[in-house]
């Protein structure tokens, strides 16, 4: 497994994740395809895949899985096989990234997963017992993320650190001795919270290990300002060999993503989509740049033309997890009644299954009927437009219009006005 890179522009790096799984290849920039119980919300795979170039990788999270695991233990050949994921490789992180998980449940010898009947305490040996069972192809390394809110004392991240480092070298013990485990990589976990040297000695430390990848956790917090954001990751990614994927989690806004990417980040977690479709939203922001005139000829990216028109976004507020509520810049609203009439698709332009068969008002219709197909409609939509956001990100990257693509995206007029 490594990543064999062919560009490397200020910082952003464009090339390709290979030797993975049944010998898969992902492009960088890119994502992992969100599920929940290994399987994508609202859609099932026959409507998963009328859309065009999924990622190669799929996500699975344990704390969605830990609380089935006699079922895997019965079926004994994995989850790939269980779910049905034959054309993919599978990452199995810790957490669901589109939820938040209750603090206060790490201790030096176990973590704390959340599914449905409540919390699971996992010492190292259940957490390996478990991707035994799983099988993914590759899988993050148990760690203490307890410190991803802001101002977390210096004393309780460096024992995250401590805890996370520990707990990286009991899970390469026990993965050297899973005979399930011969053929999956392991991604060592960078923690720090907000405390940069922290972050470098986590970095550091971690690279010394022989891990596959890394994972960078704890830049979830809406707290968080993406300037100190960035600094934390390039002074992180600076630590970390070239040639190894870097993956980070809690972050999905295409803004966040774009800043992201130039501190150094190759793979993301594709959960954004979702949790828009649970809003009632429809993804509509603007990542189309003008093509080289060098390359005329050949046909342009996809312009989604969104009519100059943008819904009125109040500002967030948060809930009691600090989570913004309300919709972002980047989504329109379609629960609002001003959709009641509008009888054009989601976005102009986009060739998606819901684009090219249904309006805004009809998914408006299915949205306050509480019709269960708005949902599948919408996911479907949200997720073609997030993954042509991130081709058009390699393709900015490329042609070296990555600030072009950062103006499309993020200066918008929320009232359609200038």
């Amino acid at each position: 497994m490594k990543v064999e890179l062919c560009k490397v522009v200020r910082g952003c790096r464009l090339g390709v994740w290979t030797g993975f799984g049944q010998q898969h290849s992902l492009e960088l920039p890119g994502c992992l395809l969100y599920t929940r119980c290994a399987t994508v919300p609202h859609l099932t795979q026959d409507t998963l895949h009328t859309l065009s170039c999924l990622p190669t990788v799929t996500q699975v999270t344990l704390d969605s899985l830990a609380e089935h695991h006699e079922v895997l233990e019965e079926f004994q050949e994995g989850v790939r096989k269980f779910a049905g994921l034959h054309d993919t490789a599978v990452f199995c992180s810790l957490h669901d990234p589109a939820t938040t998980c209750p603090t206060g449940h790490v201790t030096n010898k176990t973590v704390s997963v959340w599914g449905s009947g409540g919390r699971i305490e996992m010492t190292v040996a259940k957490f390996m017992a478990m991707q035994a069972l799983i099988q993914p192809d590759c899988y993050q390394s148990m760690a203490d993320g307890d410190t991803w809110q802001t101002n977390t004392s210096r004393k309780r991240v460096r024992k995250a650190v401590d805890r996370t480092l520990a707990h990286l070298d009991e899970c390469l013990l026990l993965h050297h001795k899973t005979a399930q485990l011969k053929n999956t990589a392991v991604f060592g976990v960078v923690e720090g919270g907000d405390i940069l040297e922290e972050r470098v000695r986590s970095a550091r430390e971690t690279a010394k290990r022989p891990v596959d990848g890394f994972v960078l956790d704890g830049f979830q917090s809406p707290a968080m300002e993406q300037e100190l954001r960035g600094q934390l990751i390039t002074a992180v990614t600076a630590e970390l060999p070239l040639e190894k994927p870097r993956l980070l989690q809690g972050v999905g806004r295409p803004d966040q993503v774009i800043a992201c990417v130039e501190a150094g980040v190759d793979l993301f977690e594709g959960f954004f989509p979702f949790q828009v479709t649970e809003r009632g939203s429809a993804l509509c922001f603007q990542y189309s740049v003008t093509p080289d005139p060098e390359d005329a000829g050949s046909p342009p990216p996809t312009v989604l033309e969104i009519n100059g028109e943008r819904p009125a976004v109040e500002h967030p507020k948060e809930n009691e997890d600090g989570n913004p509520e309300t919709i972002t810049q980047f989504e329109m609203n379609l629960k609002d009644i001003r959709y009641r009439e509008d009888f054009r698709p989601l976005v102009e332009g986009c060739d998606c299954y819901c684009c090219g068969n249904h309006s805004r008002a009809y998914v408006h219709h299915l949205l306050v009927t509480n019709e269960l197909l708005a949902g599948v409609l919408l996911m479907l939509h949200n997720t073609a437009h997030y993954l042509g956001f991130f081709r058009a990100l390699r393709e900015a990257i490329k042609r070296e219009q990555l600030q072009e693509l950062k103006t499309a995206v993020t200066t918008v007029d929320l009232r359609g006005r200038k």
